[in-house]
């Protein structure tokens, strides 16, 4: 009888994984025979609604992608590269007579919006037209709408501009009610490395407090400057009317002070449109999203020199990996493949990691230093670079930031949590060991840490810390003091750390792209990406889907509070020594 039930599980299990995959292959040709229609007509206007989480590069996988499609409202999820290969592409196509932004809040860090904002005020200079129109805005979506020629706004809606701030969870009152100890074990003289204080303070140290003010001043800064550029707006002004709150709820003050060009309703805005666009308003304007002009545009011709562009994106774990994490074992084979692969002359890896594993990252920074010395190693950092992401970036030959980039947080910690006196006397639990060894049961939470097993831990976070420390300076040229003093566990902005001597250049992928090809003097080649991207299919069959989507759900239900999700989520997977910052910053 087990048996029998066994293999009618099997069997069931079976009969619905094929269902799955002949569904997606319906949907799938019924998607393409869509998409396939799509024609770039004169007078075209290419749509972009970039209200949503936006990934690094989009998804190969049309499965995935419609996927994607279906339970997220946009329908359009296309990464950093679509984007912005779209807006270059559509900068010299006689068919797109400019770009129509649709924009609420957007899912991405100050950094991405700084590099997608870049070619957009770069595209106006083709002549055509860039209007953006939101019924409400927040402000990380005005500082990109800041890039176009023409702002609109709802009459009744919002402009969420208030400056920024970051507001960090403290455990440190769950785990006294709970009577489990994380004991800490930081490197020297670590002061700014504040990804373990949420598990000993109820607030922020004075250190912490100090490195986030500059920090937030430093971007905010730079994000302000950017508008006063645009839109001729004074600083003090925009300050002003931040620290009031006068821009939310009133749309008049947005219009009178040149924050918006008008208040008007859809209606409006699309005849608004065909107007810039030379439209009869009696004719419909050919709308193009990203996804469909990018499907549209004939694919380049494959080039024999190619440049290898190898993207590294996620908080930095053992083993496998993917698209919304780094894995020490997959991100090192993708380096490997592009070393070993003839045709590629330079590789640009791009970095997005707050960190993660000491031990994950100096495998990976192994392989890049095997890399760079048979051909050019760019380092292109996106959103942050910071710890164990700056650990794995030291070694390439220039490293490219944008202003807002967070990097440095150069330190390192571990923790191990004591839960003890939660086991025995909240629920009960007792333990007891045998063993061969005096240590045999280091790091059972069942018990603390021993005074020597403590002392072993210090000694090895210490010589961690020693070894980031010299691998900075010994790749940065830079003096071992010297980075002590700026490390620490100190993140800072990209425009910041170029004073510092972290970074070489301020200047998003394309450029480094393009300082790839010089040092390996290459006039014409093409893009070849890396690692492989996941395969649903694949990950069906072994009853799996894979975490870009199941990430995606998440977020789709619980929006603003996955932050807190995905923080929490990732402490429960720290093993060992970590290189992690202590933060994100979305504005």
């Amino acid at each position: 009888m087990k048996q029998f039930f066994k293999f009618m599980f099997a069997s069931c299990l079976g009969s619905a994984l094929m269902l799955i995959v002949l569904c997606l292959i319906l949907i799938w040709s019924l998607g393409s025979s869509v998409s396939s229609d799509v024609t770039v007509k004169p007078q075209s206007v290419l749509y972009m609604n970039l209200n949503y989480d936006i990934p690094e590069r989009t998804t190969e996988d049309d499965y995935l992608a419609i996927l994607n499609s279906i339970q997220d409202d946009n329908m359009d999820l296309s990464g950093m590269n679509d984007i912005i290969g779209n807006i270059d592409a559509a900068a010299d196509d006689p068919n797109i007579s400019g770009i129509f932004l649709e924009l609420s809040s957007i899912g991405t860090s100050s950094a991405n919006i700084e590099e997608i904002r870049e070619h957009l005020i770069s595209f106006r200079k083709s002549g055509k037209f860039v209007i953006s129109y939101a019924e409400t805005m927040a402000q990380n979506a005005y500082y990109l709408a800041t890039a176009g020629d023409e702002i609109y706004l709802n009459p009744d809606g919002m402009l969420d501009i208030r400056g920024m701030a970051s507001q960090v969870m403290f455990y440190k009152h769950l785990l006294d009610k709970l009577d489990i100890e994380m004991q800490i074990i930081r490197g020297p003289n670590n002061k700014f490395k504040s990804a373990v204080e949420p598990y000993f303070l109820d607030k922020m140290s004075e250190a912490n407090r100090e490195q986030m003010e500059k920090l937030l001043n430093s971007i905010w800064y730079k994000i302000v400057c950017d508008i006063t550029v645009t839109r001729g707006i004074s600083i003090n002004k925009i300050n002003e009317l931040a620290d009031n709150l006068s821009l939310a709820f009133d749309t008049s003050v947005a219009l009178e002070e040149h924050f918006v060009d008008g208040l008007l309703y859809r209606d409006e805005i699309i005849a608004r449109i065909k107007t810039l666009a030379g439209i009869d308003n009696s004719q419909k304007i050919n709308v193009l999203t990203n996804s469909q002009y990018a499907a549209a545009m004939p694919k380049p011709k494959a080039k024999s020199a190619k440049i290898a562009v190898i993207y590294a994106n996620g908080q930095i774990f053992d083993g496998d990996g993917d698209d919304t994490k780094i894995g020490s074992t997959t991100l090192s084979k993708a380096i490997r493949e592009a070393r070993e692969n003839k045709k590629v002359k330079a590789i640009v890896m791009r970095v997005n990691s707050p960190g993660g594993s000491a031990l994950a990252s100096e495998v990976i920074r192994r392989e890049v230093e095997l890399a760079k010395a048979v051909k050019p190693f760019i380092i292109s950092m996106g959103s942050y670079a910071a710890s164990g992401g700056y650990w794995i970036s030291a070694e390439g030959d220039y490293i490219f930031a944008d202003a807002t980039t967070l990097t440095g947080s150069i330190g390192v910690f571990a923790t191990f949590p004591n839960a003890k006196k939660f086991l025995n006397d909240r629920i009960g639990l007792t333990f007891d060991v045998a063993k061969t060894n005096k240590n045999a049961d280091f790091g059972s939470i069942a018990e603390p840490l021993t005074p020597y097993q403590k002392a072993t831990l210090q000694k090895y976070v210490v010589n961690t810390y020693d070894d980031f420390t010299s691998l900075v300076a010994r790749t940065r040229g830079l003096r071992k003091s010297y980075v002590d003093s700026i490390g620490q566990g100190r993140v800072w902005s990209g425009v910041d750390a170029i004073g510092l001597g972290l970074v070489d250049e301020l200047g998003g992928l394309d450029k480094a792209i393009a300082y790839a090809a010089k040092q390996a003097n290459l006039t014409d080649y093409s893009i070849k990406e890396y690692p492989k991207q996941t395969d649903i299919i694949d990950m069906i069959m072994s009853g799996n889907l894979p975490e870009p989507y199941t990430k995606s759900l998440i977020k789709n239900r619980l929006g603003d509070n996955y932050t807190y999700f995905e923080s929490f989520e990732n402490i429960t997977k720290l093993e060992g020594v970590q290189a992690l910052m202590p933060y994100m910053i979305i504005q």
